[in-house]
C-alpha cells in the first residue's frame, strides 16, 4: 500500500506557541446562543451589535506563525437589546479555508515560510497564491459589513456573519485596503491606504458614505520600496500615515532570509497627504515605530497649520526586528508642522506594555476627550497582545485612570455611545475579556462617566472568545 506523505513545511509547534495556545488557542465550533447570563444590569438603552475578528486558525499552521498578522479571520458577535444579549461567531470562509476544510489539514504555509500548495493539491484556481487572511477588523459601511485583512481585499458577511466573498469595491479597488480604515463621522467617507510589493507602492482611496468609490487609488509620491504600515488617522484636512523603515525584502527571501528589514538608520517619516488631493507634505523624525494610532486632528486650518497625533510609539516592532535594542512602548503625542517638515513627539505615559488604542469614533480626525487602550499592571507575567487593565487617558492633562481587571487577561476597548447624546463622557466601553484562571470569557461594560470603579455588568459567554484583534459597536438604528 502506498502512503501519500503530506507536502509542504511541517505545522509549528502550536503547544509552545503563546498565541496558539492558552487564551489566544484557536477555537473550532460555530456557535450560536442566546439569552446569556448577566452578571450586573446591561443598560437597557444599549441597542446595538459588538463584533470582534481576529486570527483563529482552524489547522496548526504550517512552517512558521506570526502574530497577529496571520490566522484564518473568525468575527465574534454579540447582540445586546433591552437587557439581554445573544452570541454567534463564524469563520470568514475564504477559498483557501475552504480548500484546507476539504483535506482537514492546512496546505498553505506561514508568511514567513512563504510556502503555497499545488494544483495536485488545491486546482488550479487556488495554485500558487498566497492564503487569503481577512482576520484583523471588521468595519459596516455603506450598507457593507466587511471583514479586513492587512492591505488586501476585504470579505463581505451577511448580517448574520455568513461569508458573502470578496470585496473589490466594483472593481474599483482591486488591491484591496487596509485593516484600519477611518470613517470620517462628519463627512461619511471612509478613507483607506494600501500597500504592496510592487509599484505603486503605497496608495490612498476614498469611499463614499454609500461605499462608492470616490477617489480610486492615488500613489502616494517617493515611496520607492515597500513599506509596511498597518494603521492610520486621519484629520479633516489631511491622511496621516506613519512609515516606520520596515521594509519588505523579496531579495532576502529567495536568498532564504526575512521577508521584512528593519533599518533603523532610515529614521521615520510622517506622510500629510491632503484630503482635497494636493502636494503631500512630508515630516522627518529619529525612529520610532507604531501599529496604532488613537486618532489625530489640525490645530487650526490654516494652509501651514499643525497636526497633533496621538498613538502607541514602540522603539522597535516587537516579532519583526532584531532584538539588538529594548523594546519601550507607550501612549505618545507627536505635533507635526508641514511648513518646516519636523515631527516634536513627548511621552503621555510612563513606558508599559500598552496597545489597542481607541477613541470615541464620532471624534475621529477632531480633538478627543479620553484615549482606551489595553495596559498590563505589571503584577503577573502576560505574553505579547494580552493585558490585565484597562488605561483612560486624558491626552490635554495627562490624568490617567486604570480599571485594572484582576484574573481577566481584556481585549481591546471599544466606545458605545448613549443614544442620543454626544458626549464621550456619557456611555460605555466594552470589550472581551477571559479567565485566567478558567479559561471563561466575558463581555464586559464599563461606564465611561467612571471607568475606574469597573464594568457595571458582565455577560458570559457561551465559549471562550480567543485574545485580540479589533472590534466595532454596530447600532441597531443605522
Amino acid at each position: 500500500m502506498t502512503t501519500t506523505v503530506p507536502s509542504g513545511p511541517p505545522p509549528v509547534d502550536a503547544v509552545h506557541d503563546p498565541h496558539l495556545s492558552g487564551l489566544f488557542e484557536p477555537v473550532i465550533d460555530e456557535i450560536d446562543a442566546g439569552d446569556l447570563e448577566v452578571i450586573g444590569e446591561l443598560p437597557p438603552d444599549m441597542d446595538g451589535t459588538y463584533l470582534r475578528n481576529g486570527p483563529n486558525p482552524r489547522f496548526t499552521p504550517l512552517g512558521s506563525y506570526v502574530y497577529p498578522l496571520e490566522g484564518d479571520g473568525m468575527v465574534h458577535g454579540l447582540v445586546v437589546s433591552e437587557g439581554r444579549a445573544r452570541y454567534s461567531n463564524r469563520f470568514v470562509h475564504t477559498p483557501m479555508l475552504d480548500a484546507e476544510i476539504a483535506a482537514g489539514r492546512a496546505l498553505w504555509g506561514g508568511l514567513m515560510t512563504g510556502y503555497t500548495p499545488g494544483a495536485d493539491e488545491v486546482g488550479p484556481s487556488l495554485a500558487g497564491l498566497t492564503k487569503d487572511l481577512p482576520d484583523i477588523n471588521v468595519v459596516r459601511h455603506g450598507g457593507k459589513l466587511l471583514a479586513l485583512a492587512e492591505s488586501n481585499p476585504p470579505y463581505a458577511l451577511s448580517p448574520e456573519l455568513a461569508t458573502l466573498g470578496k470585496e473589490t469595491f466594483g472593481g474599483s479597488i482591486p488591491a484591496g485596503i487596509c485593516a484600519h480604515p477611518k470613517v470620517d463621522p462628519r463627512t461619511g467617507e471612509m478613507i483607506v491606504f494600501c500597500y504592496g510589493l510592487e509599484p505603486p507602492y503605497l496608495t490612498w482611496s476614498v469611499l463614499g458614505p454609500d461605499g462608492g468609490t470616490r477617489r480610486a487609488p492615488t500613489a502616494v509620491p517617493t515611496v520607492d520600496e515597500p513599506v509596511m504600515i498597518h494603521d492610520m488617522a486621519i484629520t479633516a484636512r489631511y491622511v496621516v500615515l506613519v512609515l516606520g523603515p520596515l521594509y519588505f525584502d523579496v531579495a532576502a527571501v529567495m536568498r532564504g532570509g526575512s521577508l521584512l528589514s528593519w533599518r533603523p538608520d532610515d529614521g521615520t517619516r510622517v506622510a500629510l497627504i491632503p484630503r482635497d488631493g494636493g502636494p503631500v507634505r512630508w515630516a522627518h523624525s529619529d525612529v520610532f515605530w507604531t501599529w496604532h494610532s488613537a486618532n489625530a486632528y489640525d490645530v487650526d486650518e490654516s494652509a501651514d497649520g499643525g497636526v497633533v497625533l496621538d498613538y502607541v510609539q514602540w522603539s522597535r516592532p516587537a516579532g519583526l526586528s532584531p532584538r539588538d535594542t529594548p523594546l519601550v512602548g507607550g501612549i505618545a503625542r507627536a505635533e507635526i508642522d508641514p511648513a518646516r517638515g519636523t515631527i516634536t513627539r513627548r511621552m503621555l505615559t510612563e513606558p508599559q506594555g500598552m496597545e489597542f488604542p481607541r477613541v470615541d469614533d464620532r471624534r475621529l480626525g477632531r480633538r478627543h476627550d479620553v484615549v482606551a487602550l489595553g495596559a498590563k499592571t505589571g503584577r503577573v507575567d502576560l505574553t505579547t497582545g494580552e493585558f490585565d487593565a484597562v488605561l483612560f487617558l486624558e491626552p490635554a492633562t495627562g490624568t490617567a485612570v486604570t480599571w485594572e481587571a484582576g484574573d481577566l487577561s481584556v481585549g481591546e476597548p471599544c466606545f458605545v455611545p448613549k443614544p442620543g447624546v454626544d458626549d464621550s463622557a456619557q456611555g460605555w466601553w466594552v470589550t472581551f475579556a477571559t479567565d485566567r484562571t478558567d479559561r471563561t470569557s466575558w463581555f464586559v461594560v464599563i461606564p465611561a462617566a467612571d471607568p475606574g470603579s469597573g464594568p457595571v455588568a458582565r455577560v458570559r459567554m457561551p465559549a471562550r472568545v480567543p485574545l485580540g484583534l479589533h472590534g466595532a459597536w454596530l447600532p441597531t438604528q443605522e
